[in-house]
């Protein structure tokens, strides 16, 4: 057991959990738990969400991806970055006009039906929990490669964290817990970066012409189709992984967490400089754990490439670097997973409980209570998915979740907003489809059915080839709407969608 980072991992739950027994305190109202009382400036909120967005996909994924297939893993990097815009543009201040705690009630503004809030929820959690089943593979192998820890005791650990911030804690505990870990998360990478940029005397084109002969990849590192192959997959994740982030339900209820539109803009904007500067720092990450630890070492202390980072740290800066960037890889993934959980638990007690079960009747504190056995139920399912998933890369896994959120929430979303036909029946049939079809193609894909025993989780030949979805899946989310639109024979409210529009983009109730 590495005794340093241990102690800082201490550290790290400590201050995590002196701000969830503070910020339980604060914690009296449905408001309170759901969106932090909506009273986060948009630079805090900006911080949050990058710290939200910044996960052990980006952190240990992307780094691992980077330096075991050169230019292939830095479709990631472009791919998370860009998602922004989209969000920036077509969803950040709708969302926050129309909703009040989780996406639901966007759509529900519009559509205010038990099925489409029910449909929602249920998305919002399959996709909370895709992703987090990420998280906790990467927390795993981290913990298991520095305390010596059984890889099922350390998801065990976690899931239990993540658990207690939420349940005590609500969005003000995790809010908090997101922004300290997005500053330590941008401290130690810029460290990191800087000593791999000094090692190749400050020079771009030196780093990259050493990395032509630094990995048994050789001049191939720098070129794509190390990892894919077939250029469908290529498109299908840079899909996936471009619309993917309008879709996460963890991620849009941070809009609520604001007081306003216009705030909400703003921390989009924050969120995207703070990413951006952290998405072109994986390169040095990347070339740097490929030049300075090398493929063999990599892929000997996870098949996966996922301890890519805290190796590199070790290497140039000895057991305190390697202990202070494990720490913060630690808390990266608490904080992540923290957000995930309290996003399907207020999809299962506001929209499933409150509005479908009590039919809006239910007092804020059984919403309550329901929020927080919710979290736990949540936390168990995603504890034993990640048991089957210890060998994956969490970047690709991430990609998954991307996947499914762009095919079953985002299509319905942007119709919501701006088209004027849409229906109930529309909604409720694009989610299912886009749900639907994205978990089948995984269930058939590569990831899951590998005719060679080990590489994927059962024994056998794929059906459906590509390793991403997004591709098939998504224009299916949008064609699934579309067609419940057309074909249904109930026509949508002209007057409900004027007054959604004003709504929407000016935040004035008509």
């Amino acid at each position: 057991m590495n005794t340093l980072a241990f102690t800082l991992f201490l550290a790290i739950v400590g201050l995590t959990l002196v701000i969830t027994y503070f910020a339980s305190k604060k914690t009296k109202t449905t408001s309170d738990f759901y969106t932090a009382d909506s009273s986060l400036t948009g630079f805090q909120n900006g911080l949050a969400i990058a710290g939200d967005y910044m996960s052990a996909a980006s952190f240990l994924g992307i780094a691992g991806m980077i330096a075991l297939s050169g230019f292939d893993g830095f479709f990631y990097s472009i791919g998370f970055l860009v998602a922004y815009l989209v969000v920036l543009y077509l969803v950040a201040e709708p969302l926050r006009n129309l909703g009040k705690y989780t996406m639901a009630d966007m759509i529900a503004a519009r559509f205010n039906n038990k099925t489409v809030r029910g449909v929602a929820a249920l998305n919002t959690i399959s996709i909370s929990i895709f992703y987090m089943i990420a998280q906790l593979v990467g927390a795993g192998a981290l913990i298991k490669l520095l305390l010596g820890i059984d890889y099922v005791y350390a998801v065990l650990i976690v899931g239990t964290l993540m658990t207690v911030y939420v349940v005590f804690g609500g969005m003000t505990a995790t809010s908090w817990v997101q922004i300290v870990k997005a500053v330590l998360l941008m401290f130690g990478t810029l460290i990191i970066s800087l000593i791999v940029f000094a090692k190749f005397d400050f020079s771009v084109m030196k780093m990259f012409t050493e990395m032509k002969s630094a990995t048994p990849l050789g001049e191939g590192f720098l070129n794509p189709g190390n990892k894919f192959k077939n250029p469908l997959d290529t498109i299908s994740l840079n899909l996936a992984l471009v619309l993917g982030t309008a879709g996460l339900p963890h991620i849009l209820i941070r809009f609520f967490t604001v007081k306003d539109a216009i705030t909400a803009r703003k921390s989009v904007v924050y969120a995207t400089w703070i990413i951006g500067a952290f998405y072109v720092m994986t390169i040095f990450l990347g070339f740097g754990a490929a030049a300075f630890v090398g493929y063999d070492k990599i892929v000997a202390a996870n098949a996966a490439g996922n301890m890519a980072a805290p190796l590199l740290a070790q290497a140039l800066g000895g057991d305190f670097l390697f202990a202070f960037v494990s720490a913060v890889a630690f808390a990266t993934i608490l904080a992540v997973v923290a957000g995930l959980v309290l996003s399907a638990a207020s999809a299962f007690a506001h929209d499933f409980y409150s509005h479908i079960v009590r039919r809006g009747q239910a007092t804020e504190k059984e919403q309550m209570v329901a929020a927080k056995f919710a979290s736990v139920g949540v936390a168990v399912l995603s504890i034993i998915l990640a048991l089957f998933a210890q060998k994956m890369n969490v970047a690709f896994l991430v990609a998954l979740a991307f996947a499914v959120a762009a095919s079953a929430n985002l299509p319905v979303l942007l119709f919501t907003i701006f088209w004027k036909r849409f229906n109930t029946a529309g909604a409720v049939t694009g989610m299912i489809v886009g749900l639907a079809s994205s978990l089948i193609l995984v269930a058939i894909s590569p990831n899951v059915w590998s005719p060679e025993a080990g590489v994927a989780i059962l024994v056998g030949k794929p059906l459906f080839s590509l390793t991403n979805p997004g591709i098939v899946s998504i224009p299916l989310g949008f064609l699934g709407a579309y067609l419940g639109t057309v074909l249904s024979s109930k026509k949508a409210d002209a007057k409900k969608f004027d007054e959604i529009l004003v709504k929407a983009n000016t935040g004035i109730q008509r």
